[in-house]
């Protein structure tokens, strides 16, 4: 098994395009000259990243409002920024470039740059301007006339050929969607790769930038949780065709994956733990385990919500989902700041594709999930987070030389990319007692636990998920542990053991959302072990938890 690692991971390696993490010189950090806290942030970045002070660039841009108008945009951003670009030759232009309608038409010949990184104080969306009219603009879809509105980033990402007279109304189809080549998203080639670290405060903001370097040093690591809603037919059904595909890629990734096929979204009872990505629709505000006090988002953590709303307005904690996931923990996000339709979304299957397998930079994963430019989507994050850059075997021996505990979420990817290749269960089992992590690790313990399970061996599962339980799992992982034993001792027969579960989860976790079903099971329990009095005191307690839904 341990060759397998290196040998598996070698041959996934040489499948893929090694395409290198970007570098600091490749970026444009773009602050708000009138924030001060926003240009700390430049810095602060800046020094992280190793990008050149002369590549820093100040706006104009008064006050630390979310939108600004199109004139605003035009002037006090998108022109000078493209100018100051020019002057510093980071874009060399082609000066005997024809006029293109009243703009004359300036095509990028050279760039050194391929990345703009938007700071917090820098607006995130263009509002619509009722007076631009624009030449056949009564030609398209009803849905569209008068759709001059944008993301910030996303019409920035079009700044190299922004003198030329590109329409302003509704979305540009995105040249590199589903493409391979990341080197090929490039200002010669018309198009930047735009992203902001922002949210619900600065410090929020900076975090971001911490949280992506920690995860590219020591790797993501965690469970994929992906939440689709059922749907098989109509012209909802490519939301969820993303959302089954995305997590079938990291399936076979190697990681724990966690499908929810069902209408509704994830209860916030739901025992998500350990997480390093998420992706579900369709709630307009941050719902189910992400109004919990705390989420278990593992540092490097992608989280993702599809809603057409997902991002307008970023500075709460608890509207929407793109300030709220970031306010709980996550590293990167995507959202849309107005209504972008849902082919105007990302791809959520291409993202992971390109960003789990083909080892992309979150920068260039982005922008080959997005059909269209010019539109709505914000990318929030570090554009140059690459935790995967790394090949799974040298950063497997190095967690190990340091020993470094993220190692036992290593060993647990070795054991997941050999189930999705079909290896015997019985080979895992014997992998995971051999490692001496094992001993000490209650993610791995609990895996042997769900093997032992697949293969009906339900009270050897039981006793695996017991001594996960001795092994300081995360609160949420104990909440799971103890609902799994509950329900598997249950089927078995093991009343008391069952009935043992669900009381030490309602003592050790009382403010439990969905504790009204747990006292439903402990009334039904103590029925079958003639606890009479025990039985109906947790009848009412049900009906009081219910009252207070």
């Amino acid at each position: 098994m341990t060759k397998f690692l290196v040998g598996g991971a070698a041959l996934w390696v040489a499948a893929c395009a090694a395409l290198a993490a970007g570098v600091g010189d490749s970026v444009v950090v773009v602050f708000n000259k009138n924030i001060p806290e926003s240009k700390k942030l430049a810095e602060y970045y800046a020094g992280k990243r190793g990008v050149p002070l002369r590549q820093l660039f100040g706006a104009d841009i008064s006050g630390n409002a979310e939108s600004m108008s199109r004139p605003e945009f035009r002037d006090k951003l998108q022109r000078p920024l493209f100018d100051w670009l020019v002057s510093e030759k980071l874009f060399t232009t082609n000066s005997q470039a024809k006029p293109s309608g009243t703009n004359t038409a300036r095509a990028i010949i050279d760039a050194k740059v391929r990345y703009l990184v938007l700071c917090y104080g820098i607006p995130l969306s263009i509002a619509r301007d009722t007076t631009l009219k624009e030449e056949g603009e009564d030609k398209m879809p009803e849905t569209l006339r008068g759709r001059n509105d944008a993301a910030v980033d996303s019409e920035l990402a079009i700044l190299p050929v922004s003198r030329e007279k590109i329409p302003l109304t509704g979305p540009l189809g995105n040249p590199f969607y589903l493409g391979t080549n990341a080197p090929a998203i490039h200002p010669t080639n018309g198009m930047m790769m735009v992203a902001r670290l922002d949210g619900p405060s600065v410090e929020i903001a900076r975090g971001l930038v911490d949280k992506a370097l920690e995860a590219e040093t020591n790797g993501l690591w965690g469970r994929a949780y992906f939440d689709a809603r059922g749907i098989t037919n109509g012209e909802y059904q490519i939301g969820d065709d993303w959302m089954r595909l995305g997590a079938e890629i990291t399936r076979r990734m190697g990681f724990e994956t966690v499908l929810d096929n069902k209408e509704p979204t994830y209860s916030a009872g739901f025992p998500m733990s350990q997480i390093a990505f998420y992706a579900g629709w369709y709630d307009l505000n941050a719902s189910g385990p992400f109004i919990r006090p705390t989420v278990e988002f593992m540092p490097g953590a992608f989280a993702y919500h599809l809603h057409s709303y997902s991002a307008a307005g970023i500075r709460s904690t608890t509207e929407r989902w793109v300030g709220p996931l970031l306010a709980k923990g996550a590293t990167i996000t995507m959202g849309s700041v107005t209504e972008p339709y849902l082919p105007g979304t990302p791809n959520i299957a291409a993202f992971i594709d390109r960003f789990v397998f083909r080892r992309c930079t979150f920068g260039e994963a982005a922008y080959m999930s997005q059909g269209s430019v010019s539109w709505q989507t914000t990318v929030v994050g570090d554009p140059l987070y690459c935790p995967f850059g790394q090949p799974p075997d040298q950063i497997h021996y190095k967690l190990e030389r340091e020993k470094n505990p993220l190692v036992e979420w290593s060993h647990l990817r070795v054991v997941g990319l050999n189930q999705a290749t079909g290896l015997g269960v019985d080979e895992l089992v014997k992998y995971l007692n051999d490692i001496p992590t094992t001993t000490n690790s209650a993610v791995l313990t609990e895996k042997l636990g769900d093997l032992k399970r697949v293969k009906g061996r339900i009270s050897a599962a039981c006793e695996e998920y017991g001594a996960a339980m001795k092994l300081k799992p995360s609160p949420q992982q104990k909440i799971r542990l103890l609902l799994t034993i509950g329900e598997l001792q249950s089927l078995i027969a093991r009343e008391q053991e069952a009935f043992d579960a669900y009381k030490q989860l309602i003592t050790e976790v009382p403010d439990y959302p969905d504790a009204a079903t747990v006292y439903k099971q402990l009334a039904s329990l103590a029925v079958k072990l003639g606890k009479k009095e025990e039985a109906e005191k947790y009848v009412k307690e049900a009906e009081q938890r219910n009252k207070g839904k």
